[in-house]
């Protein structure tokens, strides 16, 4: 699988954690930066980390903020990706298996490296479920979309 990660000056150290973990567990990474602790502007970021989701060249992403919150609405406002938030396990993966959720986002501020990897591990290692229930919801959510 390849999985396009971002971030902000705030997210940087624990984006390039995430990206070192994901190589040495055979996962390909594009890298949309930021590559610095300078300050950028996180919408900057979470555009670039749609678009690859959206042109195909990478099949998830991960963006990391200081909260997850501001990188979380920004990504949202790209048409066709479903970004959340997470900070514990159940999230992480309940949200692709459900809601066919391709960005994750994290806030580098509120969580530690270690729980990162777990709910990094349980975005990229879940699957979306396809039951019918679910199929709905999220066509109900893209039909949104569409009218705004």
């Amino acid at each position: 699988m390849k999985i396009v990660l971002g971030a902000d000056h705030a997210g940087y150290e624990l984006k390039e954690e995430m990206a070192t973990r994901l190589v040495e567990s055979g996962y390909q990474i594009v890298d949309v930066g930021t590559h610095s602790t300078d300050s950028v502007d996180y919408p900057d970021i979470a555009e670039a980390l749609g678009r690859a989701v959206l042109d195909g060249k990478a099949e998830r992403g991960i963006l990391i903020c200081g909260s997850g919150a501001g990188a979380s609405i920004a990504a949202n406002k790209l048409k066709g990706i479903r970004a959340t938030v997470a900070h514990d396990a159940y999230t992480a993966h309940q949200s692709v298996e459900h809601d066919d959720v391709n960005v994750l986002t994290l806030g580098a501020r509120v969580i530690g490296s270690a729980q990162a990897w777990e709910l990094v591990q349980s975005f990229v290692n879940a699957k979306f479920s396809g039951d019918e229930r679910h199929v709905r919801r999220v066509n109900k959510v893209k039909a949104l979309e569409e009218k705004f």
